[in-house]
């Protein structure tokens, strides 16, 4: 981000702007999901996972990823985590809706110089590789909350352990696995991973135009393929995060940036996906944002009378259902009765999970619509479609309006690893096709230019590239420009 008097306002604004806010609600953040966040990506939570492990299944694993549309070209500075964040993912095991663990990361950047330019000098091997010019460190703790908020202790997980660097590239990082794995960490019986991934989230987000008055379904097309974020997960006892013999958890991921006078302001929080772009209206996004789920029923409305079931009834013809929604309550706010809703529930929005509930070998993307009771909305698996499962939710699927919505994404675009951390891992800028360029420079005419040449299917994952040509040309006219003028300043012309 440059550091431009225009940026450090906007900073400076957010702050103030997030200081001012009181708690209301709160709701699932994603992608760009909300006016103040879409400009500070680095704070920006994307999707937030939590399920029995499927190869340990005494263990839970709890993923968290941030910083959306990570172009894997997009050197040279890449993607750090921001060092002046608190990222967290907190549990409330009591139902109470008030957090009784909270994991917390904060991290440290390394340079190796101050005179390297790039992010590496040189093809790197190792994590402790001398042509690794940057690199970070995070600090991991879990703190212990009572029923009024204080703390009540925290144990330090981890201590200046590795990130997983940005994935420039073949050249550079020739064996990129071999350096994801060497961040895996397993100590005070906890293992820990942080570090770049390929985007897990499936969609094809044109859907948001569709139910604008598109087609029935959208065209198939995974639109985060091209792209990574940045993750962290754990995978942990579940022993350690349930309480008094109730299995299910509530989670939520938020994240909070230090301000001037050294206080930390939540910018960002994620429970349930989806949640915030379908149901918070815009002028409470970013209020949304700010806020804890101790205060959601104030908001109960939205969910409700949501607008969205009204727009697929006059976009896609599936008749809304009554209102008042009592069917999304119990999946958005208390959990459902005998699946993953807790013993004592204060309705708020969290992404809540049954911990008693054993994997399953042959996982359903529909999750519990399609009778997999260890898939969405118990928990959040990397493989569940929850655009679709939300969109069949949203129009009464649960409330026996049986519907068929979705968006035609059914999977990943790249398979998810089978042990822990379980995500793909990153794109690099080797793994990208760009358009083909001009085969010669007779393609362009002085009257015209020509059609663009034959693109394979794979190059359609990027529609917005310029063409390389394009731009090597536009520097070369403005050197010209400038040796020109330069060189008639110096004969004494004005």
């Amino acid at each position: 981000m440059p550091r431009t008097p225009r940026i450090l306002v906007a900073l400076t604004a957010l702050g103030l702007g997030m200081t001012a806010l009181t708690p209301g609600s709160a709701a699932a953040s994603s992608h760009r999901e909300a006016p103040a966040i879409a400009g500070f990506p680095q704070y920006d939570n994307t999707d937030l996972y939590a399920f029995v492990s499927p190869d340990r299944p005494d263990r839970v694993t709890l993923i968290a990823d941030w910083i959306p549309f990570e172009e894997p070209a997009g050197g040279p500075g890449f993607y750090p985590f921001a060092t002046d964040a608190r990222y967290e993912i907190n549990v409330d095991n009591n139902g109470d809706a008030h957090r009784d663990l909270t994991y917390r990361w904060q991290f440290t950047s390394t340079y190796a110089r101050e005179d390297r330019v790039f992010y590496n000098s040189g093809p790197v091997t190792g994590l402790d590789d001398e042509d690794l010019n940057f690199w970070q460190t995070y600090r991991l703790e879990e703190i212990h909350w009572a029923a009024d908020g204080s703390r009540t202790g925290t144990d330090v997980l981890a201590e200046a352990l590795p990130v997983a660097p940005s994935n420039v590239g073949a050249a550079s990082m020739p064996d990129y696995r071999a350096l994801r794995d060497r961040v895996i960490r397993s100590q005070h019986g906890v293992t820990m991973f942080a570090g770049q991934a390929d985007d897990p989230f499936f969609l094809d987000r044109r859907v948001f135009d569709r139910l604008q008055g598109g087609g029935p379904s959208g065209a198939g097309r995974d639109t985060h393929a091209p792209y990574n974020v940045n993750s962290v997960a754990l995978q942990l006892p579940i022993s350690r995060i349930v309480r008094d013999g109730d299995p299910v958890v509530g989670i939520w991921s938020t994240t909070s940036r230090r301000t001037s006078t050294g206080e930390y302001v939540q910018l960002s929080r994620l429970g349930m996906p989806l949640v915030n772009e379908i149901v918070v209206p815009i002028r409470d996004k970013d209020r949304f944002n700010a806020s804890s789920p101790a205060g959601d029923g104030a908001f109960l409305r939205y969910v409700t009378d949501p607008e969205v079931p009204r727009l697929l009834e006059k976009t896609h013809r599936v008749k809304a259902p009554a209102t008042p929604r009592a069917d999304l309550v119990r999946a958005f706010l208390t959990g459902v009765p005998g699946l993953n809703r807790p013993a004592r529930v204060t309705p708020s929005e969290q992404l809540r999970l049954n911990t008693s509930i054993p994997p399953t070998a042959s996982p359903k993307r529909l999750g519990v619509l399609d009778g997999d009771e260890a898939g969405f909305p118990n928990g959040r698996r990397l493989g569940d479609d929850v655009l679709d499962i939300t969109l069949q939710v949203a129009a009464g699927e649960l409330a026996g309006a049986a519907n068929d919505l979705g968006d035609a994404v059914d999977t990943n675009d790249v398979p998810f690893e089978r042990s822990f951390p379980y995500l793909a891992l990153p794109k690099s800028s080797s793994s990208r096709t760009v358009p083909a360029a001009p085969a010669s420079a007779a393609a362009l005419t002085v009257t015209g230019v020509a059609g663009p040449p034959e693109r394979s299917p794979a190059a359609d994952v990027s529609d917005d590239l310029v063409p390389l040509g394009a731009a090597v040309g536009g520097a070369g006219l403005l050197a010209f420009g400038a040796a020109w003028l330069w060189r008639r300043r110096l004969a004494g012309g004005s």
